[in-house]
Parts: C-alpha cells; sequence; structure tokens
C-alpha cells in the first residue's frame, strides 16, 4: 500500500463545538491536498460540498450523544444527504442500549440505513460499553444494513483500541476514531482489522507514512493474501 492508498482510509475530522466554515475550509484544503476524506458538521454540508465536489465527505447524525429521537436521525441523515454528503456517521442510543432495549436500536438504525441510498457508519461508543452490549449493537448495526461500525465519537470517555476493533471487524467493517494521533497508532488500529481511520490529526498521519513499515506490518501481508 502506498501514500495515497493509505491516505484514502483517513476521514480527516473536524467536529468541535466552536468549529466555523473557515475551519472546515481549512480541513477541507487539507484533505485535498494529502487526498483524505473529510468529516464536517451537518450545518456546513452544503457549503463543503460545493466548496469541494471531489472529495469525500463525511457528517454525523444524532451527534454526539444519540439521544435524539429517531425521527430526528431519520430526518437529519436525509437532509445531509440531500445538501451533498457521501457517508453519514451516526450515534447509536447508548442509553437505549443499556437499558436493553434492543427494539429501539434496531428501529433507529432502520430508519436511517433506509432514509439514504449512501453508506451508514454507526458509532458505538465502545468504551462505554460491556462487551455484551458491545457485541449486541455491533450486530444490531449489521442486521440493520450499516456499511461499517465506528468506535467512538471521541467526545466521550475512551478512544479507539486494538482489542475493541478485532471484535467490530467480526460484524462490519471497522472504522477506528478517538484518540489516533499518529501513524503508528492508524497503523495498529489497521492491523486490528480497521478499514477506515477518523481523526482530527489526519495531516499528521499521512506526513507519518512509512513505506518499510507497512511492508513489514501485517496488514500489508493480509492485504497480498486476500488478492
Amino acid at each position: 500500500m502506498d501514500r495515497a492508498a493509505f491516505a484514502a482510509r483517513i476521514d480527516h475530522t473536524v467536529l468541535g463545538p466552536e468549529t466555523t466554515f473557515d475551519d472546515v475550509r481549512s480541513v477541507l484544503d487539507t484533505t485535498i491536498e494529502y487526498g483524505m476524506n473529510a468529516c464536517v458538521p451537518p450545518c456546513y454540508v452544503s457549503e463543503a460540498s460545493e466548496y469541494a465536489p471531489t472529495v469525500t465527505l463525511v457528517t454525523v447524525c444524532g451527534f454526539p450523544h444519540g439521544q435524539a429521537a429517531p425521527e430526528a436521525k431519520e430526518f437529519e441523515a436525509e437532509r445531509a444527504w440531500k445538501d451533498g454528503v457521501d457517508e453519514i456517521d451516526v450515534v447509536v442510543n447508548v442509553g437505549r442500549l443499556r437499558g436493553g432495549d434492543d427494539g429501539a436500536i434496531a428501529d433507529e438504525l432502520g430508519r436511517v440505513v433506509a432514509a439514504v441510498p449512501i453508506p451508514v457508519k454507526v458509532i458505538v461508543e465502545a468504551p462505554l460499553l460491556s462487551v455484551g452490549e458491545f457485541r449486541t449493537v455491533c450486530k444490531l448495526a449489521a442486521d440493520a444494513g450499516a456499511a461499517y461500525v465506528k468506535t467512538s465519537t471521541g467526545f466521550s470517555v475512551g478512544g479507539a483500541t486494538v482489542e475493541d476493533v478485532e471484535i467490530m471487524s467480526e460484524y462490519l467493517p471497522v472504522k477506528a476514531s478517538g484518540g489516533i494521533g499518529d501513524f503508528e497508532t492508524a497503523l495498529a488500529m489497521l492491523e486490528a482489522g480497521a478499514d477506515r481511520i477518523g481523526a482530527s490529526a489526519g495531516a499528521a498521519i499521512v506526513e507519518g507514512f512509512d513505506a518499510d513499515t507497512i511492508e513489514r506490518s501485517s496488514f500489508e501481508a493480509d492485504a497480498r493474501s486476500a488478492e
């Protein structure tokens, strides 16, 4: 895997509460320069799509706590798609999950997936869950037709871990997100089974790309054996 293929696996992210469109524009410029994807707040999707039409554009839904009504998440996803987004990362309702209301989770994820003809990634907030809850929500995401499961929002406790990625990859492709700030950490997530990386440090991660390290990695060996 060369640097360009590596960069294409990174969703360069700007989702802070004080994010302005100037911040988004800066991220988009960096994304174009390095060949990454961009993850931006829903309120800026239309402007971002117009500014950088060639960039794979990602936004969030029900962010950051996942506690919006299912109908609201459904509407938010549909609106983002109409505004020009290419992928949606929806936050699961952890409270419903921990309360044992699997039906509510299945309903809301089904609504969001059905509302848009683009990939939906389900943010499960892995650090907040028991192993049983973790596996349950991954299965519910797969059953709902989600394209990916994603480790965390980065706005709660903890972040992506190798162990979580390994479990999640049993169910769906994985986007590892939360606390990934350098090339070595990103590569460890890919080696564990992640397909995508979400990070605000996308440029630094790509700058740290080392072809020799990639060549020696188990990730690259697995990719070659699958060809």
